[in-house]
């Protein structure tokens, strides 16, 4: 099966189609010609999936691994919102203004938890307005045999194409509704167990970073990773006080061999791709949750017009 871009039928310079593999030789067949036939063209080709299933691709390339950009998908995109603005624009923003950029990436696995499945699927409708208008092809491999049926059935309303291993074609899909699977992810966030709390406002910012690095060094967090926390807890207790009302709740408490930061306010988020695109360089500021999905090993958001919360996870 070979997968040219822009595929038969699609009229917009972005296409993403998803491929559903059942076996290692059905996701050779779907990938590995679809990574020549963009080498062939003089596209720039980046392969993004995990390790496991990078072997493969590398393997099966043989010399032609060289002029790949590989990454293991379970590192680079451990947190699914790092994955647009930390893999796919990090690359396509790279290369020459005009030149179609051909991308793999393979962001659920049959590893992934349900806690970070939510945000998987929100990741994946999200790239249609990420790169919408731009002469970009990122293909989605799908194990139909690892995977459950709620995530092929949503991965069909993410992908406006859809390739069944084995065929030589893809072909439009009738469930495709990306917003509505943004909208169907942006779930109530389980309750805060029994944690430190600390209300902040304008005059305790300071105090609200010391507080949570302080819990973190206590549940184990040590080095660049309390580092971390320091700079996320900043980030997002500075934009509740700007943006989300003046004040908020933080919250921090070990999870599972983890430390979770949550942050509460009365703000209402609008962008369903805040922190998940690059900020222009000419721009000062919004680069707050950015970072914060650049830094944290998940990131779960929630917003409605009674408040927004963002919880991250940090891996001791």
């Amino acid at each position: 099966m070979s997968a040219v871009a822009p595929l038969p039928g699609s009229a917009e310079p972005f296409v993403h189609p998803a491929l559903f593999y059942r076996d290692d030789e059905e996701y050779l067949a779907g990938t590995v010609p679809f990574v020549r036939d963009g080498l062939a063209a003089g596209e720039p080709v980046a392969v993004a999936v995990p390790g496991e299933r990078l072997r493969l691709v590398r393997d099966a390339l043989g010399g032609d691994a060289g002029a790949v950009r590989l990454l293991d998908m379970r590192e680079a995109g451990r947190n699914p919102g790092r994955i647009i603005p930390g893999v796919l624009r990090a690359f396509a923003d790279a290369q020459d203004p005009g030149r179609r950029v051909r991308i793999i990436g393979e962001p659920i696995w049959a590893g992934r938890t349900a806690t970070e499945y939510p945000a998987c699927a929100q990741h994946e409708a999200l790239i249609n307005a990420a790169f919408a208008g731009r002469a970009v092809t990122i293909l989605c491999p799908y194990d139909v045999r690892g995977l459950d049926e709620r995530v092929i059935a949503d991965a069909h309303a993410t992908h406006p194409t859809v390739i069944t291993g084995g065929s030589a074609a893809g072909r439009d899909s009738a469930a495709y509704d990306p917003s509505g699977v943004v909208g169907r992810y942006n779930e109530p966030l389980p309750p805060v167990p029994d944690a430190l709390v600390f209300p902040f406002d304008r005059t305790s910012l300071s105090e609200a970073r010391h507080v949570a690095t302080g819990e973190g060094a206590r549940l184990g967090l040590t080095g660049v990773r309390l580092d971390d926390l320091a700079l996320v807890t900043a980030e997002l207790v500075t934009n509740s006080v700007v943006h989300g009302g003046g004040s908020g709740v933080l919250s921090v408490w070990a999870q599972d061999g983890r430390v979770v930061c949550d942050v509460r306010d009365g703000g209402t988020l609008t962008d369903p791709l805040a922190g998940r695109r690059p900020a222009p360089r000419d721009r000062r500021g919004g680069r707050g949750l950015l970072l914060v999905n650049l830094v944290c090993d998940l990131v779960r958001m929630h917003t409605s017009p009674h408040g927004t919360t963002v919880r991250c996870w940090f891996d001791v």
